[in-house]
């Protein structure tokens, strides 16, 4: 039976012929939700009669902090002499319950939004999730965070959602020239995600919303024919002659279709071990390594926002840092305003953070991932061993581990003490829960990794006031930026050189760095299969 799900009502220029005139207005914080007053500037602005303005629609809002007080500026519809009838959008799909069956192995963002995709095409979804539904998957993240145990199917990088559930919900993405970034933003909003993320220039949904988005996403999947198996692991891919034929479950059992999705996510090694006994071709990309770097947020506030304290109607601030040191990049990466470093390991023997935030981003501390450039010439054999960067990256793990003591516990330091190299007699309260343990983080970091930090970081201090301080602590290892292997596809038909109908996809195979560009590109590998 044909359905449709109301995805989104949005007053932007339509069929209807209203006059409409868009103009920028800089809106003091305590207006930013004043529409009397945002009518008001406007009609101003525009030199019409007040009474003229019937509605407005803002498109585009973002803080502007470079003056000493902080403003929003935002691009605004107005709507004059008319009353606008808002579109109403439509995902039009049909249950495809008898369709040819497309496997989709990971469930996270490049897995979820291409099901999605196939549904629309009238395509069956068949999503093998080797983790818990995010229901089940909460007692994991709490056995996690308590005891220091790690479910290597169940964590923050797998199960339901992926890493994307747990990660903070940022949206924000360079990624225009991929696809429709407004049609992924659409469909979230059409699953529970409010309507500011259509217009945030960063838009964000937090970590506590985000559950409960990735199950409506699910419930639509078999609502209209698809399937999701949990708690399912592909122990292999299987073809014939060239052509993939399916997949076969850690259980025994086996999946045949002609077309499979690989959007397994950055940390699911097994799965490279799986390509590179099979003799399909991987190599070797580069990434970044380093460390999460939280401050108090009010050192933040006070750098961003030129004051003392932070105005209850402007949100906690961001920040974006990059350096050059010896012509290599030292970055921050997914900066987490009010939030909290989380444990990422996926398996025993490793440590690994990450950070997120709730909604309102109102916990007492920002983190950012700090990290260094890694690159190919960084480590031998490159060309031979494809697994060389990936080894790189766990023997960090590992040594971090080790240093910490056990039981995720991870080694710290306070940011001047490490760059003056002193071991911290003292480390502040920060909001890793396993807990942090004082440690000269040159034995865990690589010497150049290390040094580039070391030089960054005062350079750091000079572009953002307050940042560099002893307040702030480094915790290692910000290690899974982004996948070390990527997976090759052809540039136009986005299948494996190999093997016909084989899509590697997302971050695990090299081709996405985030919710939005995985989510894309799991929509795009989908619109390359004929059905």
């Amino acid at each position: 039976m044909a359905k449709s799900i109301p995805l989104l009502r949005f007053g932007i220029k339509t069929r209807h012929h209203f006059m409409q005139k868009e103009i920028e207005l800089s809106i003091p914080p305590e207006k930013i939700t004043d529409d009397a007053y945002i009518i008001q500037k406007g009609a101003t602005q525009l030199n019409v009669a007040l009474s003229s303005v019937k509605s407005i629609k803002i498109r585009k809002r973002s803080i502007d902090a470079r003056s000493r007080l902080a403003v929003f500026r935002i691009r605004v519809v107005f709507f004059i002499d008319e009353t606008p009838v808002p579109d109403i959008f439509h995902f039009q799909h049909a249950n495809v319950a008898d369709a040819m069956p497309i496997i989709i192995i990971g469930a996270g963002p490049a897995g979820l939004f291409a099901a999605l995709r196939c549904i629309e095409r009238g395509l069956r979804p068949l999503v093998i999730e080797r983790g818990k539904n995010v229901q089940e998957r909460r007692r994991d993240l709490a056995t996690l965070n308590k005891e220091g145990i790690v479910n290597p199917d169940s964590n923050y990088c797998f199960g339901e959602g992926g890493a994307g559930t747990y990660s903070d919900g940022k949206l924000y993405t360079r990624s225009n020239k991929r696809g429709d970034i407004q049609r992924v933003l659409q469909l979230l909003v059409a699953h529970g995600a409010t309507e500011d993320i259509l217009v945030d220039t960063r838009p964000h949904i937090g970590t506590n919303k985000l559950p409960h988005i990735i199950q409506a996403i699910r419930n639509t999947i078999l609502e209209y024919g698809g399937e999701i198996h949990f708690n399912s692991k592909v122990v292999d891919i299987t073809e014939c002659a060239g052509q993939v034929q399916g997949v076969t479950l850690a259980s025994g059992e086996q999946l045949a279709a002609n077309s499979v999705i690989v959007a397994t996510g950055h940390s699911a090694r097994d799965i490279y071990e799986l390509f590179h006994n099979k003799r399909w071709h991987t190599e070797a990309k580069p990434f970044a390594l380093g460390v999460r770097i939280e401050h108090p947020q009010d050192i933040i506030d006070q750098a961003q926002y030129h004051c003392d304290v932070r105005s209850e109607y402007l949100p906690p601030a961001y920040y974006s840092l990059v350096e050059q040191v010896n012509g290599r990049g030292v970055f921050s990466f997914c900066m987490c305003p009010g939030g909290i470093i989380a444990p990422c390991a996926t398996d025993k023997g490793e440590v690994v953070v990450n950070g997120w935030s709730p909604s309102k981003r109102n916990n007492p501390y920002a983190n950012s991932g700090t990290v260094v450039q890694i690159n190919l010439q960084d480590v031998s054999d490159v060309a031979h061993y494809p697994f060389a960067l990936l080894d790189f990256q766990r023997e960090v793990e590992q040594r971090a581990c080790v240093v910490g003591g056990g039981k995720l516990v991870a080694p710290a330091q306070r940011m001047v003490d490490f760059v003056q190299g002193n071991l911290s007699t003292s480390l502040p309260e920060n909001s890793y829960k396993p807990g942090t343990k004082s440690a000269l983080l040159s034995d865990v970091l690589p010497p150049f990794v290390h040094d580039a930090l070391q030089q960054a970081l005062p350079l750091f201090g000079k572009k953002m006031k307050g940042y560099y301080t002893n307040e702030a602590i480094l915790v290692g290892v910000e290690s899974r930026t982004s996948s070390p292997i990527r997976i090759p596809r052809d540039k136009d038909t986005m299948q494996h050189p190999q093997v016909k109908g084989l899509y590697p996809c997302g971050e695990g195979a090299g081709y996405a760095g985030g919710i939005v560009s995985a989510a894309i590109d799991g929509m795009n590998c989908v619109d390359r299969i004929k059905s």
